[in-house]
């Protein structure tokens, strides 16, 4: 029986939409692409599709069985289908991990609040491109422009999550994913119509299998796990909110569908304006920041369309990082409704204190490289998405495949749903032999034992 104080999401559109704002974030629009554009284009677009299908998509189910089984947080979750063990250190891993996510996730918040600022000011108009790439470079090694500025960023994510699921994410997204829609379509519809615009598109949507490499498909791998917020338990806490009547296979039909059309708007907004205007696709993580600035400035009331894309990729940011804040706050706050605004802050102001050094990391602390070569904001990311995410994911499909009884996992996953007993059975193949597999490759490449 799960405790009546314990938060739901009052719709099922309320719950996609807040599950899709979770996976869509930075993972679509900032790195899905420039990972399309260094890796070959249309055909890592098809294999993304492919993967998210095929082992993005088993392992949201996984996380929302989890949750939704338990009504719990991540780490209670755990302890409720495996007591006694040490299953529950998954939890654990997934909340440690998210405070550094969110640490440095929110430093690139603050990246896009100076240059949303900057688009609807007009100071980004009548920059070179070689400006561009000073004005960034000035912007991320300004101390107080990029603490305040992730400040700012995180206590706007604190408003929204300290108002509880219903009354604040929820209600967030359900005013911020349409209108990042909207946005959206404003921008390919611009970005399509460009002359010169075909390139850019039959780049992304034709693919070339001549562009094909190992490295292509271990790419397309772990984008599609990024993408979708699995591995750290996120959709462990979104699915324990979930109802019972609700259809799992739907929902993760819906997140997954609105994705991967995520994924195509993003494509379809950047590349035919990258081509149109002569600007190279595989430009790297600069191509939001330095590159599309530059892209716009050659495209009639340019610095209108950066500045709604800057707005949306606020709004894709912030469905992010309430869903990172989230895990966080449900496992220390419990079911106690009442220590939730108190704890939303306490740990949003530890996720702030505990980010200034990834926010100093281009600037101050540029040269401090305690591990690997790497700044602390480099090293975060690298703990983040190499280590603590691929882990996340394996022991996760582990834990499910191994210790949860197929009975028990066919109840939930056919719960309130008409699908058959075959998809089950796809599924259950894939959560323990497919998948694994797939994530212990990423795991390896990411490790450098595997080279392509």
């Amino acid at each position: 029986m799960e405790k009546p104080n314990h938060e739901q999401w009052s719709s099922k559109i309320g719950f996609i939409l807040a599950a899709a704002g979770s996976a869509i974030g930075l993972g679509a629009i900032w790195k899905f692409p420039y990972m399309a554009g260094t890796n070959g284009g249309g055909v890592f677009f098809l294999i993304f599709i492919l993967f998210t299908i095929f082992f993005g998509a088993p392992m949201l189910f996984a996380e929302f069985i989890i949750g939704r089984r338990t009504q719990k947080d991540a780490i209670t979750a755990y302890k409720k289908l495996s007591p006694n063990t040490p299953w529950h250190l998954v939890g654990v891993i997934g909340v440690i991990s998210s405070f550094v996510l969110l640490s440095f996730y929110s430093v690139v918040g603050g990246w896009i609040l100076s240059y949303m600022v900057r688009s609807l000011t007009g100071d980004l108009s009548g920059l070179s491109n070689e400006q561009y790439g000073n004005l960034f470079s000035q912007i991320i090694s300004n101390p107080w422009e990029v603490t305040i500025t992730q400040l700012i960023f995180l206590i706007m994510t604190i408003a929204v999550v300290q108002g509880g699921i219903q009354n604040g994410i929820e209600k967030a997204n359900k005013y911020m994913m349409p209108s990042l829609f909207i946005l959206f379509i404003i921008l390919v519809i611009r970005s399509v119509t460009l002359e010169g615009g075909m390139e850019g598109i039959k780049f992304f949507l034709m693919p070339d299998m001549h562009e094909i490499t190992s490295k292509t498909f271990i790419m397309a791998l772990g984008q599609s796990f990024f993408a979708l917020s699995v591995g750290l338990s996120v959709m462990v806490t979104y699915g324990s909110y979930l109802s019972k009547t609700e259809s799992l296979p739907r929902s993760v039909t819906s997140i997954v569908s609105l994705n991967i059309f995520i994924s195509l708007l993003a494509g379809l907004a950047i590349f035919p304006a990258v081509f149109a205007l002569g600007f190279e696709p595989d430009s790297g993580p600069s191509l939001v920041f330095i590159i599309f600035p530059a892209v716009f400035e050659h495209i009639a009331y340019g610095s209108v369309f950066f500045a709604i894309f800057m707005i949306l990729l606020l709004f894709a940011t912030l469905t992010s990082a309430f869903s990172i804040l989230e895990i966080i706050v449900a496992t220390i706050a419990k079911d106690d409704v009442g220590k939730r605004k108190k704890v939303a802050w306490i740990s949003g102001i530890l996720v702030f204190l505990l980010g200034i050094p990834a926010a100093l990391s281009n600037g101050i602390l540029a040269d401090f490289k305690p591990l690997f070569n790497k700044t602390i904001f480099d090293l975060s990311d690298y703990f983040v998405s190499n280590i603590a995410l691929p882990t996340g994911c394996l022991l996760i499909a582990l834990f499910v495949g191994l210790k949860i009884p197929k009975a028990v996992l066919k109840e939930e996953l056919l719960r309130s749903s008409s699908a058959s007993t075959k998809l089950f059975t796809v599924w259950y193949w894939s959560i323990r032999y497919l998948v694994p597999i797939g994530i212990v490759i990423v795991f390896l490449h990411a490790l450098g034992i595997i080279q392509v």
